[in-house]
C-alpha cells in the first residue's frame, strides 16, 4: 500500500491529468470552460468568486514554497525554522480559511438559486467535495500540531515530492508521517487527476496574456470630435 499511494499514484495522476488535457483540447475545446452561471445570478457571484479565487492561489503558492523550497534554501535567507513555521502555519491557515469560505458562498449560491442547481452537474459535486476536502483537510493537519514548530513535513513529504520529478520516490519517507497529512496528500493527488474533467481545467487557460497586452483605446462618440451621427435606418427609428 505504501508503494503504491507514494510510489504509483502520483504518476498516475499525472498521467491522467496530461491525457485529460490533451483529450480536451482535442475534442472539448467549447467546453474547455467554467461554464459560466453569471448570467443565472451574480451578485453573490461577484463576491465569492474573487474570495475564492484569491484564496486558492494563496494556498497553491503556499504549497509549491513549502514542497519544492528545501529548508537549507531559506536558512540560507535568515528565516529559520520556527519563522517558516509561523509564517506556514498563520499564512497558510488565513488562505484556507478564505478559499473555504469562497466555496462555501458558491456552494450556498449554488444550492439556494434554482436556475444555478438546475446547471449543476454531477461532475460539479465531485470536484467540490474533492476540492473541500483537500482544503479542510490541510488545515486540520497543519492545526492539529501547533505546539513549538509543528510537524516537520520539510523533512519528509518535501523530499517525497521532489524525488518524483526524479523518478526514483521516496517512498520510505512517508511512512510515520501523521495522517491528516497522508489523506491531505492522497486526497490532493486525486484532485490533481480530476481537474482535465471538470471546470477546474479552465486554470491552464487562464487570460495571463491580459497583464502585458497593449492598452485598448476607445473614442468618443462626440459630435464636435467625429462629426455628426448619421440618421438611423427606418427600423432602427421605429425600434428606438
Amino acid at each position: 500500500m505504501t508503494v503504491f499511494l507514494w510510489g504509483v499514484l502520483p504518476y498516475v495522476a499525472f498521467a491522467l491529468l496530461v491525457a485529460g488535457l490533451i483529450w480536451r483540447h482535442r475534442y472539448d475545446r467549447f467546453g474547455w470552460t467554467t461554464r459560466s452561471s453569471q448570467v443565472y445570478e451574480s451578485k453573490l457571484l461577484n463576491l465569492a468568486s474573487p474570495v475564492f479565487h484569491y484564496g486558492i492561489l494563496l494556498v497553491l503558492v503556499g504549497h509549491l514554497i513549502g514542497l519544492f523550497v528545501p529548508a537549507s534554501w531559506t536558512e540560507a535567507l535568515g528565516v529559520d525554522e520556527h519563522a517558516y513555521h509561523l509564517f506556514s502555519l498563520y499564512g497558510g491557515t488565513a488562505a484556507g480559511v478564505l478559499t473555504v469560505a469562497g466555496i462555501g458562498m458558491l456552494i450556498y449560491r449554488r444550492r439556494t438559486k434554482a436556475p444555478v442547481f438546475r446547471a449543476t452537474t454531477a461532475n460539479d459535486k465531485v470536484m467540490y467535495v474533492f476540492l473541500l476536502g483537500a482544503i479542510v483537510l490541510g488545515m486540520v493537519a497543519k492545526l492539529s500540531d501547533t505546539s513549538g514548530d509543528g510537524y516537520d513535513y520539510r523533512s519528509t513529504i518535501a523530499p517525497w515530492a521532489r524525488s518524483l520529478f526524479t523518478l526514483r520516490p521516496r517512498t520510505e519517507l512517508m511512512e510515520g508521517v501523521p495522517v491528516p497529512y497522508l489523506v491531505h496528500a492522497v486526497i490532493g493527488t486525486v484532485l490533481i487527476a480530476l481537474v482535465p474533467y471538470t471546470r477546474l481545467v479552465h486554470m491552464f487557460s487562464a487570460p495571463v496574456w491580459y497583464l502585458v497586452r497593449p492598452y485598448v483605446v476607445y473614442r468618443s462618440r462626440d459630435p464636435g470630435q467625429l462629426g455628426p451621427r448619421p440618421d438611423r435606418r427606418g427600423w432602427e427609428r421605429a425600434g428606438s
